[in-house]
């Protein structure tokens, strides 16, 4: 699957995976931050269900995608979610907005894609 995601919003990414220094701490960053807009359109990495879509603490407003192949994708600090737990999704179909509910300093999306529910670096995974 690897190239297979496209970008779910286009943007500058504002903090990479990996490791990171936030208020004096380390902290393992699990995924990218794409800076955007409030209201930039979200949308679907790939083809999935919507196994979660609700307020998580951090996370804000967040959107959980599961696909095949044991990828799932995570889509944070949304101003609005707009699919329902349960639904179907195209890969590039709006699934949300940008924003910065939850633990936010500015309008981003903090996107995640997990292999069996294990997060990786999901640069080589965009296309």
């Amino acid at each position: 699957n690897i190239g297979n995601f496209i970008w779910p919003v286009r943007g500058r990414i504002t903090s990479p995976y990996g490791m990171r220094v936030i208020s004096g701490r380390k902290d393992f960053h699990a995924g990218i931050d794409i800076g955007g807009p409030t209201g930039t359109n979200i949308v679907a990495a790939e083809s999935g269900r919507v196994s979660y879509a609700g307020y998580m603490r951090g996370f804000g407003n967040v959107i959980i995608l599961s696909h095949d192949g044991g990828y799932s994708t995570v889509y944070g600090h949304n101003s609005v979610n707009l699919v329902k737990k349960g639904q179907y999704v195209k890969k590039g179909s709006v699934i949300g907005k940008v924003g910065r509910t939850g633990n936010a300093t500015g309008s981003h999306l903090h996107f995640e894609i997990r292999l069996s529910g294990k997060p990786v670096n999901p640069l080589p995974y965009l296309k």
